[in-house]
């Protein structure tokens, strides 16, 4: 087993209920060599105090505690100070699995990896104690060079593990060197594990699983209604495109698969204008959706997508029909089976 340093960073807001199974979850770690950044920032609730409780009876765990700026300085503020050999990045509402960290470490020293990428389990609720558990993962490979990483980014992005930093076990040299930080947005994960795979040349990957993501808080990040939810995705598209040019790959498989991700979350961004936390007047919903089915972008991926489910297939005819009306109500059936059959809706989600 490597001895190599790991230092897991971890921001810390709102979180009383969840953040000591977090750190529980790597105290139970096979692996033992670890410095662990618990960044308050700024939290109202008593999350930071149970940070130092942990931390009084465990040296290698270090709170941190700052004003109120979001996740993305919480993590930037202990990249700085982290040590290790290794940076894992995690939520405090979430949990791991007691190998991960040993397993993912064995795997970047065996390769040289400068990223190890695992599986992960999405944990939704649907009441105190019943969950639906999706499992995300693919099969396993080492890429030894940058080439052959980008030709299999594809299948990566596919099972959606390309998104999150939490899955992923990073070589805090090629981070510090490259200057790579979270960007201070919401939704910062994205973009910041798309500069990392950027220019990246040593990538491991494992089918196996160890991290819960855990989906239950009504308040968390992915729960909330956004009004700017539609010009984030175009945005994410944009950078979607351009990391292919910039790898120099374009074929019909590509462009499909581009398409097809991005019209389904043209679909998650529809389900947003209809839900119940939305203030908008019908007519102004409909106008949004207008919007969003009727652009160039929309019309084209929509002619190219392959959805992989007949669900799917059907949540894309009215929005090639370029209806505003019938995407309108999709929408809002959606947003019913959201809100009145969680179960039923990760079901669906797992399966488009």
């Amino acid at each position: 087993m490597s001895d190599s340093k790991v230092s897991i960073i971890m921001p810390v807001y709102g979180v009383e209920d969840y953040v000591g199974k977090a750190i529980e979850s790597i105290q139970a770690q096979t692996y033992k060599n670890w410095e662990f950044f618990c960044v308050d920032d700024g939290t109202k609730d008593r999350s930071g105090e149970i940070c130092d409780e942990y931390a009084k009876g465990d040296d290698r765990i270090i709170v941190i505690h700052k004003e109120n700026g979001g996740a993305p300085s919480a993590r930037n503020v202990a990249i700085d100070k982290a040590t290790g050999k290794y940076l894992y990045f995690m939520d405090s509402d979430d949990w791991a699995e007691s190998t991960m960290l040993e397993d993912m470490v064995n795997l970047a020293e065996q390769n040289d990896s400068q990223l190890v990428i695992a599986g992960f389990y999405i944990d939704t609720y649907y009441s105190d104690e019943e969950k639906f558990v999706q499992e995300q993962t693919t099969e396993g490979g080492v890429y030894h060079t940058g080439a052959d990483f980008r030709k299999n980014a594809m299948r990566l992005f596919d099972k959606n593990l390309l998104y999150s930093p939490w899955n992923k076990l990073y070589l805090t040299d090629y981070i510090k060197q490259n200057k790579l930080y979270f960007p201070q947005t919401f939704w910062d994960d994205f973009p910041f594990v798309l500069s990392v795979i950027r220019d990246i040349d040593r990538v491991a990957v494992t089918s196996k699983m160890y991290y819960h993501f855990i989906r239950k808080r009504a308040e968390s990040e992915t729960a909330k209604y956004r009004d700017n939810m539609y010009e984030k995705r175009e945005e994410e598209q944009d950078w979607m495109e351009d990391i292919y040019k910039h790898w120099g790959l374009d074929s019909d498989e590509i462009r499909e698969f581009l398409a097809r991700r991005y019209i389904e979350r043209v679909i998650g961004c529809i389900e947003n204008v209809t839900n119940k936390s939305c203030t908008l007047s019908s007519k102004e919903k409909k106008a949004q959706i207008s919007k969003m089915i009727s652009s160039l972008r929309a019309q084209s991926a929509v002619k190219i997508a392959r959805p992989n489910s007949k669900y799917m297939k059907l949540m894309l005819i009215p929005i090639k029909w370029g209806n505003a009306t019938l995407t309108y109500l999709e929408g809002k059936i959606i947003s019913k089976v959201k809100g009145s059959n969680t179960k039923l809706f990760a079901k669906l989600k797992a399966n488009r």
